[in-house]
């Protein structure tokens, strides 16, 4: 059974920064993609970032501000999250995907709390 388990959410003022991470039960080379999506309250769940082995993607809200990363070595993604908003608002949810087999995998998630 793979787990995602996401971590470092919280509560932080404007302009702020958290780091997000989301760390594998398995080897994340084992993923062809990682990705980061956010659901705030009665709105859908919409994808913020994704890494694969070579490329990352952004959406465009958080372009500049955001940045998804991997180590291997720890099996983890993370999402670094700079100049944070009020409307960054949402519970961030971590997704891994297997092709090979068409699995997806996704983490409990971790509230992100921005303060105006």
């Amino acid at each position: 059974q793979v787990q995602l388990v996401e971590s470092g959410g919280g509560l932080v003022q404007a302009g702020g920064s958290l780091r997000l991470s989301c760390a594998a039960s398995i080897s994340i080379e084992r993923f062809n993609a990682m990705r980061w999506y956010r659901q705030a309250p009665g709105k859908q769940r919409e994808l913020v970032a994704t890494i694969t082995s070579g490329t990352t993607t952004y959406t465009d809200s958080v372009k500049g501000r955001f940045t998804i990363s991997r180590d291997n070595a720890k099996n983890t993604v993370y999402l670094q999250m700079n100049s944070l908003k009020p409307e960054d608002t949402a519970v961030y949810y971590c997704k891994a995907e297997r092709r090979l087999i068409g699995a997806n995998y996704w983490g409990q998630g971790t509230q992100v709390t921005v303060a105006s």
